[in-house]
Order: structure tokens, then C-alpha cells, then sequence
């Protein structure tokens, strides 16, 4: 990673916030954080300004579901490394909003990856989960779903696509441990 532009999507979450830090530790060129949750992206870019003084850190509010705001972003910014851990996954309240898991944790997902491709990223990393495994939930229908896009787009694309699956994560936002 180091001197590598990076795009981390879900960037104020509890997951992307983590990544953002481990790969600030690396010494990258830029560090692009994106969320569509203004605050958590306000606190995740004043803690990284703080610790890294000479990063470069450009934190851009979008939805992953906006597919021409994230070709204007592919085309500025130019992502070497893409970290993609924006998702929707407390599983009840996807049972309630299915729509909202199809389109953001598939629709998003698609949407990324297609970009990826098409702006020639060399390495792609979508953050899953242990959900996607024989899903019996609307949310880890919907990580398989989109796990099976990126397989699929791997199998012909110049871009290293790979999925990592997360189980439940201590000190997460909404984990299960603490409820």
C-alpha cells in the first residue's frame, strides 16, 4: 500500500474506520474515505488528520448506489487499491427494508466493482460476511449476492478481485457481543 492511492468505501463504519487506520499505517499516497454518513466520516478524517499529519486524506460523501458519482470519483481520484466495506448488515433491520439491501449491498456493490474494472484498479477487496454463507437472512442474501457479482466479474477482469468474510466483530457497531 504504500505510496498507493486508496479508496475505502464504508469509511466511517466501524469496519472501514478500522481498515482506513490499518492502511494509513502503510504510508499510502492518499487515502480517499468515503461514506454516505456525514458524521462518522467528520470523526474518521479528524483522527487520521490528526495521527498522520502528512497524509493525504479526502473525505468524499456519496452513495455507493450512485453510480455516476462514482465514476467521477474513479476518474478524479484514480484508486490503485479499493477497500470496499459500505454495506448495510444489522440483519432484523434488513428484514424490515429488503429493497434497501438489495440496492445498496448489491446494486452498490455492482456498482464498485464495474468501476473498478473499468478504471483499472489493481487490487479490489469487498468486506463480507459470515452470512453469506447458506443465507437464510435478507442481508446475507443479499453479501452472497453480491459476492457471486465479484466472482463473476473476477473471471474477466485485468483487477484483483477477492471477498473476505467477517463473523461477528467485537466492539463493531450494533454487535451482537453487547446485545
Amino acid at each position: 500500500l504504500e505510496g498507493k492511492r486508496v479508496l475505502v468505501t464504508g469509511a466511517g463504519g466501524s469496519i472501514g474506520s478500522e481498515i482506513c487506520r490499518q492502511v494509513a499505517k502503510f504510508a499510502p499516497h492518499k487515502i480517499v474515505l468515503l461514506d454516505a454518513a456525514e458524521t462518522p466520516l467528520f470523526y474518521i478524517e479528524r483522527e487520521l488528520s490528526a495521527a498522520y499529519p502528512n497524509l493525504m486524506l479526502v473525505p468524499v460523501i456519496a452513495d455507493v448506489r450512485n453510480r455516476e458519482r462514482l465514476e467521477c470519483l474513479f476518474d478524479e481520484f484514480a484508486p490503485q487499491v479499493v477497500f470496499h466495506a459500505a454495506a448495510y448488515k444489522h440483519v432484523p433491520m434488513m428484514e424490515y427494508n429488503p429493497i434497501e439491501a438489495v440496492t445498496n449491498n448489491i446494486g452498490g456493490s455492482r456498482n464498485l466493482a464495474d468501476m473498478a474494472d473499468r478504471f483499472g484498479v489493481h487490487d479490489f477487496v469487498m468486506i463480507s460476511t459470515d452470512k453469506a454463507v447458506n443465507p437464510t437472512n435478507v442481508m446475507g442474501a443479499s453479501k452472497r449476492a453480491a459476492e457471486r457479482y465479484i466472482q463473476a466479474i473476477a473471471a474477466r477482469s485485468l483487477t484483483k478481485f477477492s471477498t473476505v468474510r467477517f463473523g461477528n466483530v467485537l466492539g463493531s457497531n450494533g454487535s451482537v457481543i453487547p446485545m
